[in-house]
């Protein structure tokens, strides 16, 4: 099987602090085309929700900030549950300020353990779409916008007979 040294495929979305919906397009249209039997194999996907200058988001004070991501082969309206055969991975974030007394500032309690948070295959995720799709949305417990940003470690390989049945399996 064919495959190229590893690359990174990296992507940031202003996913708000208002709860709403927002996401864009990943053009894989260099990496991947069905005709010529080329895929992208992601190995592992790094997440980092900050600011718009890139450091820590703030969390108003005595607030709870929720943020959530997903990554999907098709254009979604909204968050999509992790059985939809389109989720390739998501996650979700909670952080807390409960500082005394309360001010606006950094998290003093951070979880990820809500969600599915798989950021790493044994075998990598096989995609032969020409685009993926990054969404993700927060709350108002942020006092600014909250940008998602992912890494993405990538291969691409010639689709043989196996990785052409694995693709199949996950019905992309």
């Amino acid at each position: 099987m064919a495959k190229s040294d590893s690359f990174f495929i990296r992507k940031t979305v202003d996913i708000n602090n208002n709860n709403t919906f927002q996401q864009d397009v990943i053009d894989l249209g260099a990496y991947v085309d069905a005709l010529g039997k080329s895929v992208l194999r992601i190995h592992n996907v790094q997440v980092t929700y900050s600011d718009n200058t890139g450091r820590s988001s703030t969390i108003s004070a005595g607030d709870v900030g929720v943020a959530q991501f997903q990554i999907t082969t098709q254009q979604q309206g909204d968050i999509v549950r992790d059985d939809d055969k389109s989720v390739i991975t998501s996650g979700r974030v909670h952080m807390a300020n409960l500082v005394n007394p309360p001010a606006a500032g950094l998290a003093t309690q951070v979880s990820d353990v809500n969600g599915m948070n798989l950021h790493e295959w044994t075998n990598g995720y096989l995609v032969g779409v020409e685009a993926i799709y990054l969404g993700g949305s927060a709350n108002t417990g942020f006092e600014g916008d909250v940008y998602c940003t992912v890494v993405m470690e990538c291969t691409v390989e010639t689709l043989n007979t196996s990785a052409a049945m694995a693709l199949a399996l996950s019905q992309q």
